[in-house]
């Protein structure tokens, strides 16, 4: 999953292979009293491995790492990295309001020797781009692992400037960044920004798993797929064909993926959020595909009912995975 052209910078000097390739954000699989099922993560993790990924991200979005205690985290980061021992690089997200919050669970992260900490800007408080900038320099410089920017408009409520994340970059600051903003032309210049600056070891992932085709087209290295806890084989293929410039193969596959996708819409608006529907029915797929053992997600998560469950498995079934 690594390129050995391009490299980046961590905050100690030291050179480390760009990230590239299919990095899902592992779901964190939960005991009917809201405990960490260790079992069903690292059983998980397996099916992960298995599927053709490139690393893996725990405590991000589809981790539910808002919903989490700092004890369940910890469980998570330790049992993670102790189980896949090296095999792939393993982000962890250290996502929380505050810089000193944010350093506390990085710096746990680094010591138990994790592959990066991804991070988001700071939320809950009014956060100017000044700030922004000084919370990331103050995680990088204070953090010995490889730092990556986490775009996430919809939940921090402002987009990241390009030109600030490309200047840390420049000063082996920023080792990537994960956009999730959904907006396809923004990312393309950011690429075009980040080639003509020269800052190849900058990888650049996009976290709209119905795009993935257009965006490594674009020349993104590679993805965050939240569906990639359900079907890790199918954005394995997608990027191999992506990789092979088969762009009509890369072109089905996504098609077959965004129809996949469909489970999401499992639960109605009037009901529940759509985080509820969306991690609800990640967790249901599986718990149908005898990966975890319960589909319980952390309140106040509203869970799928009987109907909505047998959604997911008609879906599952159109799809081949049942």
């Amino acid at each position: 999953m690594t390129s050995t052209a391009a490299t980046a910078a961590t905050p100690a000097g030291t050179l480390v292979p760009a990230l590239t390739g299919v990095v899902p954000p592992v779901c964190t699989p939960l005991t009917p009293d809201f405990e960490v099922d260790v079992t069903s993560l690292l059983r998980l993790v397996d099916f992960q491995l298995a599927g053709g990924v490139d690393g893996l991200f725990v405590l991000g979005s589809s981790s539910e790492v808002a919903f989490l205690p700092d004890a369940h985290r910890a469980v998570v980061v330790d049992r993670v990295l102790r189980h896949v021992a090296g095999q792939v690089p393993v982000l962890v997200g250290a996502i929380d309001m505050t810089t000193l919050r944010v350093l506390d669970h990085a710096r746990r992260a680094a010591r138990a020797g994790c592959s990066g900490i991804v991070v988001t800007a700071p939320f809950y408080t009014r956060t100017h781009p000044a700030e922004i900038e000084l919370h990331l320099r103050r995680v990088a410089e204070q953090c010995e692992a490889p730092l990556y920017a986490y775009d996430l408009p919809v939940s921090v409520h402002s987009n990241l400037d390009h030109d600030m994340l490309l200047r840390l970059a420049a000063e082996g600051l920023l080792a990537g960044l994960k956009d999730s903003t959904g907006d396809d032309a923004g990312l393309r210049d950011l690429i075009v920004a980040r080639d003509d600056a020269g800052l190849t070891g900058f990888s650049v992932l996009t976290g709209s798993e119905l795009t993935v085709d257009n965006a490594l087209r674009m020349g993104a290295d590679g993805v965050v797929p939240g569906l990639g806890n359900v079907d890790p084989h199918g954005y394995a293929a997608l990027h191999a064909h992506a990789r092979a410039g088969d762009w009509e193969q890369a072109g089905r596959e996504q098609e077959r993926l965004l129809r996949l996708m469909r489970i999401v819409r499992a639960a109605p608006a009037s009901r529940m959020g759509r985080g509820s529907s969306a991690l609800g029915a990640f967790k249901t797929a599986l718990r149908l595909r005898g990966v975890i053992e319960h589909a319980v997600t952390a309140p106040p998560q509203i869970p799928l009912d009987d109907t909505e469950t047998d959604y997911v498995r008609r879906i599952l079934i159109a799809a081949g995975l049942l």
